[in-house]
């Protein structure tokens, strides 16, 4: 039986990677080996980006939150509890968007919070 040679193959395989390395400054554009490492690295870094936006997400609701329960005599965590006790199920990207949009909302949130730690 004929050998078949890999070269159609491993061409298609460095396209495919210089392709996603398009818009990379010098070699990293240009050379197979290169260009595969930074590939390699940057589809690493998306991936654990997307997860690290979900935190980040997280951590600005939680600030506005904070900022707007203290703007109504309450900690956030005072607020949460508040909350908590009172079975109200709200999560914290619909409650700092309260907080942005509907102040007079919030602050009846807020009193209710209190009435129910006090």
């Amino acid at each position: 039986m004929a050998r078949i040679k890999g070269g159609m193959n491993a061409k298609k395989k460095h396209n495919k990677v210089l392709k996603l390395a398009k818009g990379y400054r010098g070699a990293r554009s240009k050379q197979y080996r290169v260009a595969k490492q930074s590939v390699m690295r940057a589809l690493a870094t998306s991936y654990s980006g997307r997860k690290e936006r979900k935190r980040q997400f997280r951590r600005l609701w939680i600030a506005r939150i904070n900022a707007a329960a203290r703007m109504n005599g309450l900690s956030y965590s005072k607020f949460m509890y508040g909350l908590k006790l009172a079975g109200v199920e709200m999560n914290r990207k619909v409650l700092s968007e309260m907080a942005i949009n509907d102040a007079e909302g919030f602050k009846t949130l807020s009193d209710l919070a209190k009435s129910k730690i006090a």
